[in-house]
């Protein structure tokens, strides 16, 4: 199946949304790396009804108006993946967890790389919210959109004692 997207101008660059369907399946950074997310034939299309009501929330994130999404999402990837992805939408809006946390929350304590991995390839940016996932000393560690993105949203939702780990 074919996807649909539109660009979305925002506090962090330029974010892809990507639909499948009547489902939201990614948000994509500006410096997006090359295969991190797999989403087949890609058409623009501006007026897409999914891609329309993600960008106002993501609007009202943004203006500090929202603190959870509410869309349809369509996570294409492993069942370990999923699972991954699952967790990061349990974290609540300025919270953070370690990577260990969310192995153990699985129920795969020893995972933890995995979890990392899998994290790394969210295909949902900001609306499974990776940028929640920390170094278990408390550290930034990597994230698709950089860390300085990474810094603002966790500032944006509250949590500005986090320091970089370069």
């Amino acid at each position: 199946m074919s996807c649909a997207f539109t660009l979305m101008q925002s506090p962090v660059g330029t974010l892809t949304l990507v639909a499948r369907g009547d489902c939201l399946a990614a948000v994509l950074w500006e410096q997006e790396r090359e295969n991190r997310v797999r989403l087949g034939d890609l058409h623009r299309d501006d007026q897409h009804p999914t891609l329309r009501e993600t960008a106002r929330q993501l609007g009202e994130y943004f203006a500090g108006q929202r603190r959870g999404f509410d869309l349809a999402l369509d996570f294409a990837g492993t069942e370990f993946q999923r699972q991954v992805w699952a967790a990061l939408l349990s974290i609540p809006f300025g919270e953070t967890r370690s990577y260990r946390d969310i192995a153990r929350q699985i129920g795969n304590p020893d995972a933890v790389r995995a979890v990392g991995a899998a994290n790394g390839r969210n295909p949902i940016s900001i609306i499974a919210p990776c940028h929640r996932v920390i170094g278990s000393s408390g550290s930034l560690t990597g994230f698709a959109g950089g860390l300085p993105a990474k810094q603002y949203l966790l500032a944006l939702e509250g949590r500005q004692s986090l320091a970089l780990a370069f």
